[in-house]
């Protein structure tokens, strides 16, 4: 299912869920990218300063992707309550 992501917290969310979904923790998704635990924990709280490359490195270690489009009329707020 599709989820609809607008500021680095819901990413982070997203990214958190995937994981837990997987069975993985912060520290073995950080071995699989070769990041830190510490640096999976910042992606995931969706703070700032993350690398681009580093958030594209731990979606494609969770088998996510990236989709740009239009964006929809719905708040933030009415998309975080989706999740």
């Amino acid at each position: 299912m599709d989820q609809i992501a607008r500021t680095p917290k819901q990413i982070g969310d997203a990214i958190r869920r995937r994981r837990r979904k997987l069975g993985l923790s912060q520290t073995a998704l950080g071995k699989r990218v070769q990041i830190r635990q510490a640096t999976v924990s910042a992606v995931e709280s969706g703070e700032p300063g993350t690398q681009l490359r580093t958030l594209c490195d731990v979606l494609a270690a969770l088998d996510l992707e990236f989709v740009v489009r239009p964006r929809s009329k719905a708040a933030p707020a009415e998309i975080e309550d989706i999740f």
